[in-house]
């Protein structure tokens, strides 16, 4: 007996959100979007009960928020990660051919489906086991417990259970967007965390947010109200204004990364297509520069948080040798878990500046080792991370090659046979691929080095840009297919 006939009763049986039957109107499908995501920030704001109170700045997971989605402390605490790292898992196992699954099969897609809602289920469990048991990420609160007239461990357990109730709940509300919404619910979360994040980074007053954003800090220095701000004729001063408090370089990055994403969506090899039987029925075939997208990156950085997270319960739990990391305050300070934490800001490698060298609390060499070591995981990574996202999702040159001729349309100039439109999606599709990820890869070490408004996350805000334009392509051919109800027959659509 293989494993898909045992593991058949049970897949096919995990809970799903059923697909709509026909077509779902705009408007309703903007309601169930806007729905779940007013869902999701109301969960954001519910605290998970008998923690000690934890603050935002205790958030081990802070820096990986703007890609993890979720609130520190919250039902929401794990956010999308469980979600992120049973990707990685089903991309791996895909890559490797390891499951025999053919998602062409209808049979096989379910079970494929399936497998991958339990394999989240399976990670939410195992990343809020040592949450609240090992690595110290959620302290509860004595009070609480003695006033219910339970043990601290039992107490434990019903934080344990909120946690996994929230990485449960946000697997179906990204289900909903995904079969009744617009979008997808993991790229909606990652819009709404990191918009946020950017309004409170530019107009955020310092008696609503505890830090002041761009436009008031510039109002105070203008005004000459900052307090402890240095005079702009002093080097400490220039320093302070472009990448201190006064954030112009962060502003200028953000702008660059909004351009570049922009620009580089529009770029793309366009191959000719012909209808073979319809004379004059013609198309074209878009290979874009970042034809991944940017999402393979979000599997990168995952990686890198649970990594980070794996380190920090260590630390926690065993004495590590000093090679292998120390910690401060939950936070890498040497050794090997130092050098792979990747930069998340201009503060984590610029040694200048007044007191710059003593806040990092490493020597040059050491961070010039610690930016090549996140350049290299995250270029390489983009890259292979990028060829496994096209190859495991149908969008590799094979599963291209077989689309097209189901369509009925060819290369002008080239034999109608799947073998040779294979060839030339070989030409383009691989190097692409790889390009694209490990630009994207690049883009976002460089925007986490430079910093960006409101410390959001390079990755984040790469994601965002993505994300948003795509969404908006998506809006802009669900009301042309309003208008023309005829085109979801040409888009395949009910």
């Amino acid at each position: 007996m293989s494993w898909k006939e045992a593991a058949e009763p049970v897949l096919v049986r995990m809970p799903a959100v059923n697909r709509p039957e026909g077509h779902v109107p705009f408007k309703r499908k903007l309601l169930w979007t806007a729905g779940i995501l007013v869902l999701y920030f109301y969960l954001t704001n519910v605290t998970l009960y008998g923690l000690e109170g934890a603050q935002p700045g205790d958030d081990f997971f802070g820096q990986f928020r703007s890609i993890l989605a979720g609130e520190h402390g919250s039902i929401m605490q794990v956010g999308i990660g469980p979600i992120v790292t049973a990707s990685i898992v089903m991309q791996l196992l895909g890559g490797a051919d390891l499951l025999g699954l053919d998602t062409n099969d209808p049979r096989d897609q379910v079970l494929y489906q399936g497998l991958q809602k339990l394999l989240v289920i399976v990670m939410t469990v195992l990343t809020a086991f040592p949450m609240v048991f090992a690595g110290g990420f959620l302290p509860i609160d004595g009070a609480v417990a003695a006033s219910l007239g339970v043990s601290p461990e039992m107490l434990m357990f019903i934080v344990f259970a909120q946690v996994v109730v929230g990485g449960i709940l946000i697997l179906f509300m990204d289900e909903i967007v995904s079969k009744w919404g617009i979008g997808s619910g993991i790229g909606l979360f990652i819009i709404a965390g990191v918009s946020q994040r950017l309004f409170s980074g530019f107009i955020g007053w310092e008696s609503l947010t505890g830090h002041s954003g761009l436009i008031p800090t510039w109002v105070n220095i203008i005004l000459g109200r900052a307090e402890g701000f240095p005079s702009l004729l002093t080097p400490d001063g220039i320093y302070a204004l472009f990448l201190g408090e006064g954030e112009i370089i962060a502003l200028v990055t953000t702008v660059l990364i909004f351009a570049i994403v922009v620009y580089a969506e529009s770029v793309r090899v366009e191959i000719p297509l012909a209808h073979a039987r319809v004379k004059g029925a013609r198309g074209r075939f878009p290979v874009k520069l970042m034809y991944a997208s940017v999402l393979p990156i979000i599997l990168v950085r995952a990686l890198q948080a649970n990594i980070q997270f794996m380190g920090r319960i260590l630390d926690n739990q065993t004495d590590l040798p000093a090679w292998a990391g120390t910690f401060s305050d939950g936070q890498p300070t040497g050794g090997l878990f130092y050098y792979l934490a990747p930069i998340h800001q201009p503060g984590d490698w610029m040694w200048w500046g007044a007191g710059q060298a003593a806040a990092i609390g490493a020597e040059p060499w050491q961070v010039a080792i610690r930016v090549a070591v996140d350049m290299s995981f995250m270029v390489i990574g983009g890259a292979i991370f990028a060829v496994f996202w096209v190859e495991t999702t149908g969008m590799g040159p094979d599963a291209t090659a077989e689309q097209i001729q189901r369509s009925g349309m060819q290369i002008p100039g080239f034999r109608q046979n799947v073998d040779v439109l294979e060839k030339v999606m070989q030409r383009y599709i691989p190097q692409v691929t790889v390009v694209g990820g490990a630009l994207v890869g690049f883009l976002a070490v460089m925007a986490n080095m430079l910093g960006t408004i409101g410390q959001v996350d390079g990755t984040g805000l790469l994601l965002t840009v993505s994300i948003t334009y795509k969404l908006y392509e998506e809006i802009a051919e669900e009301q042309l297919m309003e208008m023309h109800p005829m085109m979801r027959q040409m888009f395949g659509r009910a």
